[in-house]
C-alpha cells in the first residue's frame, strides 16, 4: 500500500558526504582520466579540473546558501529551484534534472561493467568462449539488482554500503599514488586528437557528484546543517584528489596507455586488481546513489501536483508504506537506466547528462545571484555566497552547454521550454518567478530612482517624454481617461493612474482602497497596460490633486503632466477641474482634460488636430501627444490629420511653413492630411470644428489659460457634434526636432 511521501528525516551530515565524494572519485576518476591527461596533457587536464569546478564551488556555495536560509525538504535540487522561481519553471527543470539523474544510473552501471573486463578477459582466455556481449548483460543484471534492493530494502540498505565503499575508494587511492609506474612527462598542453571540450564533456560528470547527497534532502535529520556542510567538504576534497591523480598519471604512464588502456590505474598502483575493485565500488555506489536521488526527485515533482495528468502524480507521488520508498518513481528510474544501458555509449551518455546538469547548476547559482541582488530582508542565510561567484557559476553553465555541444544544448533548453509551455497551459494561477524577481525589481528601481535624482538637470527638450499623471473619481464607471493614459504610457511616455476615494484614512476607508487597488491592477493586466496604479483618501478632489501632484514619476523623475477628465453632460466635474487647473500650472506640469462622450475613441482610426494662430505654445505638444497615442497596436492602423485655421492673408505663408516641416521630416504627418482652412467672420471655431471633424475618434484642441479665465467653463461647451475631445495647455512651447 502507498501513501504520500511525509517521512521523518533520519539521516545526518556523513551520507551527504559519502553519496557525494563516492560520487565524484567515480567512474571517471577510473576509466576516463587517464584518456583525458593523455589527449590534452596535464596542463590541459588542469584546466579541465579547474574550469569544471568554477562551475561546480559556485554551485556548491549556491547550495550550502539556499539551503541556510529555507527549509529543504524532499526533492533536493528541485525542491530549491521550485520555490525559488516557481513551481512551473521548478518543474521543467526539475524533470530535466530528474532525467540525468536516471541516465546517471546507467552510466555508472557500464562503467561498473567495465571493470569486470580483466576477470571477463580471463574466463575468455580459459574457456575459448567469445563472451564479449556479456559486460552489456551485466550491466542489465546489475539495474535489475538494484530495483529489487529499492523495492525490498530501500535507501537505509544503501546508505550502510556508502561506508565500505568510501573505505575501498581510499585503499585504491592509497595504493594508486604508493604506486610507480614508468616515469615519463605528459605535463604540457596538447590537444591533437579530440577537441578539449569533448574531453571536457567526458571528465565534467564527475564533479557533478558533488549535488548527489542533495537530492537526499527529506530524508535529513537537520538539512540546513548537513547539505552545505557536506557538499562543500566534498566538492573541494574531491578538486585537490583529480590534480592530485592528474599530476601522477601524467609523470608515471606514456602516452599511448593513458589514451587506449582505461584501467592505466592498474598498471601504477602497487597492487593493480585493488583499480577494478575501486571501479567496480565507487560506480555500484554511484548508480545506487543516483537510484536513491532520481526517484525522490520525480516523487516531490509528483507530489506538487504540477504536471497536468492526475494519474501520474497520484502513481509517482507515493511511497510503499512498509519501507517509505518512491517504488513506483524508483521503477521508471530502473526502466530509463535499462534503455540506456543497451545503447552502451558512455561518452554520449556522459555529454546527455552533462546537458541537464548544467541547467541545473545555471539555476541554483541564478537564484543566488538574484537573492544577492535582491537584498530581501527575508533571506537571511547563514552560510552566504558573494555574487560574484554566483555570477561566474550561472554565465559558465551557459557557455559550457553550447562548447560541449551545440544540438545537444539547444535540444536540452528547447525540452524544457516546451515542458514550460505545456505546464503553464494548466497552471495558469501559478505565479512563477514573481517573488525572486519583484525583489530584484524592486532594487534596480529603487538605484535607478536614486541616480536620477543625482544626476537631475534642466529638461531636455530632445529627450523630452509625456511622464502623466491622472486623479479619478470615476475609475470603474469610465475607462476612457485610463485608455487614454494606457495609450500615453504604452513605449514613450510614463503614466501614474491615481483613484480618488472620498472620506478620512480609516480601517474601513482602508480596505475599500485595497479592494479598490486590487481591481485597478486586475484593469491593467487585461488591458496589457503599463500604467502605475495606486489609490489615495482624501475627504476632498482638491486634496488628493495637491498631494499627488507632489509626488515622484513612476520614471524616477518628476511628472510633467496631468490628464484629469469629465463627461460631456456633467458639468459639475467640469467646474471641480477648474477650480484645480491653478494647482498643476503652479507646480509647473502641463495640463490636459478630456471631453468623454457616449462615442467614447471610436474607431481609434482618425485623430483631429486644431491649431490656431494664437495658440502655437500648445500646437507641437498636441502633435506630440497624437504621434505618441499613434504608437499603440489599438491605432495600429490610425492617422494623423492637422487642421489649422488662420487668416486668409497667412495662409499661403503658413502652407509654406508646413510643407518644409513635412519635408525635413520635423512633422510626422502626410501632407495629404494637412488642411488649411481661413478663418470667416460668421463662422466660430467651434462650429468649424463640430463640422469638420464630427467622425474623427479623438479630437485634440489647444486652450490657452488666460482665455479660459476670462470664459470659464463655457470654452469647453458646445462641442456637442464630435466624439472625444482632449484639451491641451503646455506651460512651455516643445520644439519638434
Amino acid at each position: 500500500m502507498a501513501e504520500l511521501l511525509h517521512s521523518k528525516g533520519k539521516f545526518g551530515t556523513a551520507p551527504v558526504f559519502l553519496t557525494a565524494i563516492s560520487t565524484i572519485l567515480g567512474a571517471v576518476m577510473f576509466l576516463r582520466f587517464g584518456y583525458a591527461v593523455g589527449t590534452v596533457g596535464f596542463i590541459g587536464t588542469l584546466t579541465i579540473v579547474i574550469v569544471g569546478h568554477m562551475v561546480t564551488i559556485p554551485t556548491a556555495m549556491s547550495l550550502a546558501e539556499i539551503a541556510t536560509n529555507q527549509k529543504v525538504e524532499g526533492g533536493g535540487e528541485y525542491y530549491i529551484i521550485s520555490r525559488s522561481f516557481g513551481l512551473t519553471i521548478g518543474a521543467s527543470i526539475g524533470l530535466a534534472l530528474y532525467l540525468s539523474q536516471a541516465i546517471s544510473v546507467a552510466f555508472y552501471v557500464i562503467a561498473f561493467s567495465e571493470a569486470f573486463g580483466p576477470v571477463l578477459l580471463a574466463l575468455q582466455e580459459g574457456t575459448g568462449i567469445d563472451i564479449a556481449i556479456s559486460k552489456r548483460l551485466l550491466g542489465l543484471l546489475s539495474v535489475g539488482l538494484l530495483a529489487a534492493l529499492m523495492y525490498t530494502k530501500g535507501a537505509k540498505t544503501g546508505m550502510w554500503m556508502l561506508y565500505v565503499v568510501v573505505a575501498i575508494l581510499a585503499v585504491s587511492l592509497i595504493m594508486f599514488f604508493a604506486g610507480t609506474g614508468e616515469p615519463v612527462e605528459n605535463f604540457l598542453w596538447r590537444a591533437d586528437k579530440d577537441n578539449f571540450f569533448v574531453v571536457f564533456a567526458i571528465v565534467f560528470p564527475a564533479f557533478t557528484g558533488m549535488t548527489a547527497g542533495v537530492g537526499l534532502s527529506g530524508d535529513l535529520k537537520d538539512p540546513k546543517k548537513s547539505i552545505p556542510q557536506g557538499t562543500l567538504f566534498a566538492t573541494l576534497i574531491g578538486m585537490m584528489i583529480y590534480v592530485l591523480i592528474a599530476y601522477k598519471l601524467a609523470g608515471s604512464s606514456a602516452q599511448e596507455s593513458l589514451i587506449g588502456d582505461q584501467l592505466v590505474m592498474s598498471k601504477i598502483a602497487v597492487w593493480g586488481p585493488i583499480i577494478p575493485i575501486g571501479l567496480a565500488a565507487a560506480t555500484i555506489s554511484s548508480a545506487l546513489g543516483s537510484v536513491m536521488v532520481a526517484p525522490r526527485t520525480l516523487n516531490a515533482i509528483a507530489a506538487d501536483k504540477i504536471i497536468p495528468i492526475p494519474r501520474f502524480n497520484r502513481v509517482f507521488g507515493t511511497i510503499k508504506k512498509t519501507n517509505g520508498e518512491p517504488v513506483n518513481a524508483s521503477m521508471l528510474t530502473c526502466g530509463i537506466a535499462f534503455f540506456f544501458v543497451l545503447l552502451g555509449d558512455i561518452n554520449a551518455v556522459a555529454e546527455v547528462i552533462s546537458m541537464f546538469f548544467m541547467v541545473t547548476y545555471g539555476a541554483i547559482c541564478s537564484i543566488s545571484l538574484l537573492e544577492n541582488f535582491a537584498s530581501n530582508p527575508g533571506y537571511r542565510p547563514s552560510f552566504k555566497s558573494k555574487w560574484y561567484i554566483s555570477l561566474i557559476g550561472a554565465v559558465l553553465c551557459v557557455v559550457l552547454m553550447f562548447k560541449i555541444n551545440t544540438i545537444y544544448a539547444i535540444l536540452a533548453i528547447g525540452l524544457m521550454v516546451i515542458t514550460y509551455y505545456v505546464l503553464t497551459q494548466s497552471q495558469r494561477n501559478k505565479s512563477d518567478m514573481a517573488s525572486i524577481f519583484s525583489g530584484v525589481i524592486f532594487q534596480i528601481s529603487r538605484n535607478l530612482h536614486v541616480f536620477l535624482q543625482k544626476s537631475k538637470q534642466e529638461e531636455n527638450m530632445d529627450e523630452w517624454r509625456p511622464s502623466v499623471v491622472s486623479i479619478s473619481k470615476d475609475s470603474f464607471s469610465r475607462h476612457d481617461e485610463f485608455d487614454l493614459l494606457r495609450w500615453i504610457s504604452h513605449r514613450k511616455g510614463f503614466g501614474m493612474f491615481i483613484h480618488h476615494i472620498d472620506g478620512y484614512l480609516s480601517k474601513e476607508s482602508a480596505e475599500e482602497a485595497r479592494e479598490c487597488l486590487k481591481r485597478l491592477i486586475k484593469l491593467t493586466q487585461v488591458s496589457k497596460s503599463s500604467v502605475f496604479v495606486d489609490t489615495i483618501i482624501n475627504p476632498t478632489y482638491k486634496a488628493s490633486i495637491s498631494q499627488v501632484l507632489q509626488l515622484p514619476g513612476v520614471s524616477g523623475k518628476e511628472n510633467n503632466m496631468a490628464l484629469f477628465e469629465y463627461y460631456k453632460t456633467k458639468y459639475d466635474a467640469l467646474d471641480e477641474i477648474l477650480d484645480n487647473i491653478g494647482l498643476v500650472k503652479a507646480v509647473g506640469y502641463d495640463t490636459c482634460i478630456l471631453c468623454s462622450s457616449e462615442k467614447k475613441f471610436g474607431f481609434t482610426n482618425e485623430i483631429h488636430l486644431w491649431i490656431t494662430s494664437n495658440d502655437y505654445q500648445n500646437a507641437n505638444l498636441m502633435i506630440y501627444l497624437a504621434y505618441i497615442i499613434l504608437g499603440h497596436p489599438d491605432w495600429e492602423d490610425g492617422i494623423i490629420k492637422l487642421f489649422a485655421i488662420h487668416p486668409v492673408d497667412e495662409i499661403a505663408n503658413e502652407r509654406i511653413k508646413l510643407k518644409e516641416m513635412i519635408k525635413t521630416g520635423r512633422l510626422p504627418i502626410s501632407a495629404n492630411n494637412i488642411r488649411i482652412i481661413p478663418i470667416k467672420e460668421d463662422v466660430t471655431t467651434k462650429e468649424i470644428i463640430n463640422q469638420s471633424s464630427k467622425d474623427a475618434d479623438l479630437t485634440i484642441v489647444g486652450y490657452r489659460s488666460e482665455l479660459v479665465k476670462k470664459t470659464g467653463k463655457d470654452f469647453f461647451m458646445g462641442y456637442d457634434n464630435v466624439g472625444n475631445v482632449l484639451f491641451v495647455n503646455s506651460q512651455n512651447e516643445k520644439e519638434i526636432t
